[in-house]
């Protein structure tokens, strides 16, 4: 253990001779003796130089020297902090001083230490080897890591130091830590409020109870900073309240007697309640007419005070002066209050200002990113008047690009006169580089992968790169993309992509993977887009590609032709290699201040496509798709958004069948519509089977969902609508980079032609000709005989012969006319098992679902998970619980 302090020795006071005993006189002082000094020896040093010892006193050789002399040299040994121990022997006026050296620290250990880390606490502590030990250091050091677990709540920390002696006069210096919990804020306690219930001003706190209800809460422990920004928050909400003479008298913090929590109490005066009196404008702009200034703020006469609303109008007048050009313009506000009235008047006075114009634009901060891509977001330009909307809307421009820091400002600076200022852009890059992978589960397609790698800022120049791979057992696909924003440094936009998708459409049943057709599409798209004013751009866009549909002809055709029977007639119709060219134009308007994560603004496109320029495909298709923000205060964020669209064929159909093919459909489900699976949402066929012997009576429809056929048709038209508020959380969770959402959609997607039944099937009579039912209500239907083209009754070659299994219209023997039949087998008849089948899901009735997701900045990458209730839907649809996907950036 740490010992106490050293001891000093001196020489012994030598006795004077007693004076003789003299009556009625007064005894005099002690005089001490007057010596010299006739030797100096150190004795002990080992790594200090004799000399070095001798120059942190004042005795010399030859000096006069007393006992205190002896005394101070001893005292200022040892304030040097280099002994541990210091005497002087003074015998015979030869000086002998013996020292021990304090040791040297080999190494500091911390043991107990598991919230602060090792490092941390090094670069606070003084004591490092190789130094000299001292316990002056040592309690200093003990202070300071005390002090570092106070500013993590942790009050009962406790740190017991220990020593460990070495050879060579060396030590470990080990600082035993009992960390303790963090000390918690048990009670508030409010006292003088009447008007607000100690719930509510709780409410407006940083700092929370410890309980249940704010177990995720990293503001439970006591932070002295956090108590102060309390009283802030008090008085700002007392402020809006229109209590504008509110005051906290005291806040006092108690720590209990275990130190393991606080109370904290606050006593505090609200005061009466004002409204605003005469509200006016005094501007020493000349460009300015204080009356309509005034008329058009949105405080008025008779209004509760409200504190922020002060502040709000400060910024309105301060924007409109930045409009006109005066960047310097002096807003301040001018208070008369009323204490009988309870009035509040206010005045703003606008100071004089130069017209201000922009000398430079700085750009700062920018490694890779070129100062062109930069520039070209300005709307104003060196030379030009400031204006502070056209700075705001550069700020938002910069912002949308990605490709820096979020809630990046524009800043501005004086220049070399009154009426310059310098705009200064000071960038922090960003990995704009994103690689996404995404993962699903799907009762109808087990697992799906998605991947996908973009690189926003390709070469500094503001290009975009992009590649793309899905995978699952329903679809694959391939798509590579180019995009330069602006082309030849013209503010003209032009992108292309080519891709390969290669589509599945199938069913399980039971186990086992029923495809039903096949679409494989290749082909490109150029789009270029052309700004019109500053917030509206035309895109136009060319589409040509090939799509081949196919069918498995040994599930789905019948001597060599698709057979409806068995695919059904909308897939029969589908299939064929067809080109089609297509030509788009959309009509844009965007004022969303980021496009990343947009705060306010909104963003709206009108849009329409033409399939007829070529090829072999005709339609016109037109598409809406709108977003709308709002920044609705403490951190929450609403967004409205819709989008929807229709599709009309310029062909002929068949009698039964939809125009519009349907591969050239509209599809819904995950991702536009949560709560569904892909594809999830429309118009389906659905063949049902049965169970059990409609000869027995015991016929009862599969109601099992994965031993049902379920073939998505698509739609002409749709629509989606989502409510979505964004809730901001605490500090800790922010930090994670945690953004909970809850939200509600709605949509649906109809409109297509009923197709005509595969087959009907007979239904099943008793002896007196009475139809039959089973159980469950359905009809009971009999197998049914096929028949070739020309209607003649088919039937299967029951033989080991050659013809074994074949399909022929003879009934006994084999031939591929009932008149050319050779042979004696008794063939039995080709017949298909019965099956309901049933069209469903055509209804513009929407689909409602509510969920709650939560995006996180985990450390393998962005994670979105949603979590989606359907609470209205249609017969046949595919509803889905969890959706996720995760991506990284680079």
């Amino acid at each position: 253990m740490l010992s106490g302090l050293a001891h000093a020795q001196t020489a012994p006071a030598r006795t004077a001779p007693a004076s003789p005993p003299q009556a009625a006189l007064a005894v005099p002082a002690a005089v001490q003796e007057v010596r010299t000094i006739r030797s100096l020896r150190v004795e002990g040093a080992q790594r200090l130089e004799p000399e070095t010892v001798l120059s942190y006193t004042r005795l010399r050789t030859g000096d006069t020297f007393t006992n205190e002399t002896v005394d101070q040299a001893i005292k200022d040994l040892l304030a040097s902090e280099l002994l541990a121990d210091v005497s002087i022997d003074t015998t015979g006026g030869n000086l002998v001083i013996r020292v021990r050296e304090n040791p040297v620290i080999n190494r500091v250990i911390y043991e107990g230490n598991k919230r602060l880390k090792q490092d941390k606490i090094s670069k606070e502590v003084k004591l490092a080897p190789r130094q000299i030990f001292t316990r002056t250091a040592v309690r200093a050091d003990v202070a300071r890591i005390i002090e570092l677990y106070r500013r993590q709540g942790r009050f009962a920390a406790n740190v017991e130091p220990k020593m460990v002696s070495l050879d060579q006069n060396r030590v470990d210096v080990i600082f035993e830590i009992n960390e303790g919990p963090k000390s918690k804020v048990r009670q508030i306690n409010i006292i003088g409020n009447e008007i607000f219930s100690d719930g509510k001003l709780r409410g407006e706190m940083a700092t929370k109870t410890s309980s249940l209800m704010n177990i995720l809460s990293s503001n439970t422990s006591y932070d002295q900073d956090r108590l102060a920004y309390d009283q802030q928050k008090l008085k700002q909400f007392y402020l809006v309240e229109g209590y504008a003479d509110f005051r906290v008298i005291s806040a006092v913090a108690e720590l209990t007697p275990d130190k393991k929590d606080f109370i904290i109490t606050y006593v505090v005066e609200e005061g009466p309640r004002y409204k605003f009196g005469p509200v006016t404008v005094d501007s020493a702009i000349r460009d300015f007419d204080d009356k309509k200034l005034a008329s058009a703020l949105t405080i008025k006469e008779g209004q509760w005070y409200n504190g922020k609303a002060v502040e709000d109008t400060i910024e309105q007048l301060s924007e409109t002066a930045g409009a006109f050009g005066y960047a310097f313009a002096d807003v301040k506000p001018e208070y008369e209050r009323d204490r009988e009235k309870l009035t509040m008047s206010m005045n703003f006075h606008i100071g004089e200002a130069n017209r201000t114009y922009v000398e430079r634009i700085d750009i700062t901060g920018n490694r890779q990113t070129q100062d062109k891509v930069i520039r070209r977001e300005f709307r104003v330009a060196e030379g030009d008047a400031f204006n502070t909307f056209l700075v705001k809307r550069s700020q938002d421009r910069i912002n949308s690009l990605g490709y820096f820091q979020d809630k990046f400002e524009i800043e501005r600076k004086e220049g070399s006169a009154p009426d310059r200022i310098v705009l200064v852009a000071n960038v922090e890059e960003r990995p704009n580089g994103q690689l996404t992978l995404s993962a699903g589960f799907s009762s109808l397609e087990r697992f799906i992968l998605q991947a996908s790698i973009r690189q926003g800022n390709f070469r500094g120049m503001g290009q975009t790169v992009s590649a793309s791979v899905d995978y699952s057992s329903y679809s694959k696909s391939v798509e590579l993309g180019f995009t330069e924003p602006y082309l030849f440094n013209t503010n003209i936009a032009l992108g292309g992509t080519l891709f390969r998708q290669d589509y599945n459409a199938f069913n399980y049943i039971g186990s086992d993977r029923s495809t039903t057709y096949s679409q494989v599409a290749t082909g490109g798209q150029l789009v270029a887009g052309l700004p019109l004013t500053e917030y509206w751009t035309l895109s136009g866009r060319y589409t040509l590609r090939q799509d081949n549909v196919t069918l498995d002809k040994s599930s789905f055709y019948t001597n060599g032709a698709c057979d409806p029977l068995k695919a059904g007639r909308y897939y029969c119709e589908a299939v064929g290699n067809r080109i089609t060219s297509l030509v788009g134009v959309s009509l844009i308007y965007d004022s969303l201040n980021s496009r990343l994560r947009p705060s306010r603004g909104q963003r709206i496109s009108v849009g329409g496509d033409f399939a007829g320029l070529g090829g072999e495909v005709k339609y016109l298709r037109a598409r809406f798709d709108g977003d709308k923000y709002w920044n609705v205060g403490s951190g929450f964020i609403l967004s409205l958004s819709a989008e929807g669209g229709y599709i009309h064929s310029l062909e002929k159909a068949a009698e039964g069948s939809d125009p519009v093919r349907i591969t050239d459909r509209f599809y819904l489900g995950e991702p536009q519509f949560r709560g569904f699976d892909i594809r999830g949402v429309g118009p389906r066929v659905q063949r049902i089977g049965f169970t059990g012997d409609a000869a027995a009576g015991t016929q009862l429809l599969i109601t099992d969902k994965d031993q049902i056929v379920d073939d998505a048709l698509g739609g002409k038209a749709y629509y989606v609508t989502k409510a979505e508020l964004e809730i901001p959380l605490g500090a800790g969770a922010a930090e994670l980079g945690l953004r909970p959402s809850i939200f509600v959609m709605a949509g649906s997607l109809f409109g297509i032609t009923r197709p005509g039944r595969t087959i009907d099937f007979e239904q099943a009579k008793d002896g007196s000709g009475k139809l039959l039912f089973n159980k469950d209500g359905s009809p009971t239907l009999l197998p049914k005989q096929q028949k070739d083209t020309s209607g003649n009754p088919l039937f299967v070659v029951n033989s080991s012969g050659a013809n074994a299994g074949a399909v022929t219209p003879c009934q006994v023997g084999y031939g591929t006319t009932p008149t050319s039949c050779v042979g004696t087998s008794i063939n039995v008849a080709y017949t298909t098992t019965p099956f309901f089948e049933q069209f469903v899901g055509d209804s513009a009735r929407p689909r409602v679902s509510v969920g709650f997701g939560v995006n996180w900045n985990s450390p393998f990458g962005p994670l979105r998970i949603d979590v989606a209730k359907v609470l209205l839907h249609e017969k046949g649809d595919d509803t889905k619980l969890i959706t996720f996907n995760v991506g990284t950036q680079f």
